[in-house]
């Protein structure tokens, strides 16, 4: 572990055994955002260390890494591999949870905003997520890099080999792996993620690499969405960095911490009450006890959030006919 002022580069151990790398930026909070980078990408790309250093300066801890074989994390670069990157971001929030961190949001750039949609339908304890520039159709976007045909090529020759401007292969693509990317259903995940969770994807209005129309799609199949489109901006942002900065620090900071002080009474929620507290990764409620003379109970609700708003007013009606 190599310090760098307020970074620190940590290496975590994938369910491959693959040592993940990622830089720390430690606002000495254990408040943590995970930020994702995207295809053939890297944690040093520009949305991700902006975003981290952003969110650090804000006092919330950012942890941005590497997928395996990519940047310097150990592991061979596979095309598709979106639910093999699912199990490396949760090998780092199972990590970090260990290291007695509370992850309050995850944020994908580019695939990473699609590991982060698939990770929110699949692990669900998660309750903010943000996706930049996600694409929802995964069928699209093959034939510019994989050339025409390229389904009956592969079929032929058993994988094809990508190549950049000076003829040099940066990857190989194999059945196997171009399948991978056809069978992971976007909508079916979108359909998946649970109401409680709140989602944000920002997508560029010039965006040639990933259409703005995905951005759309998303926001039909995601129950708890905002939309926001950035004029003019590109896949990397590349000079919308400050407005997409603005606009994801405003979303993962748009919570509200209620504190509920109980002093000589006792209360104790219902099972059903306390279980839907708990869906937002909340502090221990069963502090509230019959033996004991106080309780403080500590929830988080989202602004947004009408059943919570609710809940917490018919709680703060029972302290009163409790005699609070």
């Amino acid at each position: 572990m190599a310090d760098f002022g307020t970074q620190r580069k940590i290496t975590i151990t994938n369910y491959h055994e693959e040592k993940l790398v990622g830089i720390l930026h430690d606002a000495s909070s254990t408040s943590l955002v995970i930020v994702c980078h995207g295809f053939q990408s890297n944690k040093e790309r520009i949305p991700m260390v902006n975003l981290a250093a952003a969110l650090e300066k804000e006092g919330i801890s950012a942890f941005r890494f590497d997928f395996a074989g990519n940047g310097e994390s150990e592991g061979s670069f596979q095309y598709g591999n979106y639910y093999r990157e699912v199990e490396d971001l949760r090998a780092v929030v199972q990590h970090f949870r260990e290291e007695k961190y509370v992850i309050t949001t995850i944020v994908g750039h580019s695939k990473g905003g699609n590991v982060v949609l698939l990770y929110a339908s699949k692990y669900k304890d998660i309750h903010t997520v943000v996706n930049i520039s996600g694409r929802f159709n995964l069928a699209r976007g093959m034939e510019s890099r994989l050339g025409k045909n390229f389904i009956q090529k592969i079929k032929q020759d058993g994988f094809i080999d990508v190549k950049n401007k000076r003829g040099k292969i940066m990857y190989r693509v194999t059945e196997e792996s171009l399948m991978d990317r056809l069978n992971t259903i976007t909508h079916l995940a979108c359909l998946s993620i649970p109401e409680n969770c709140r989602t944000l994807t920002v997508h560029g209005s010039m965006d040639e690499t990933v259409s703005a129309e995905d951005a759309l799609e998303f926001a039909k199949f995601i129950s708890n969405h905002e939309l926001h489109i950035i004029e003019g901006a590109d896949h990397e942002y590349s000079c919308h960095q400050d407005e997409l900065t603005s606009l994801v620090l405003e979303f993962i900071k748009n919570m509200r911490i209620w504190y509920l002080i109980l002093i000589n009474h006792s209360y104790k929620l219902r099972q059903t009450d306390s279980s839907y507290f708990s869906t937002f990764s909340l502090l221990d409620l069963n502090n509230c006890t019959s033996d004991k003379n106080y309780c403080i109970t500590i929830a988080t609700g989202y602004q947004s959030d009408l059943k919570f708003l609710l809940l917490l007013l018919k709680v703060l009606c029972s302290f009163i006919y409790c005699g609070f």
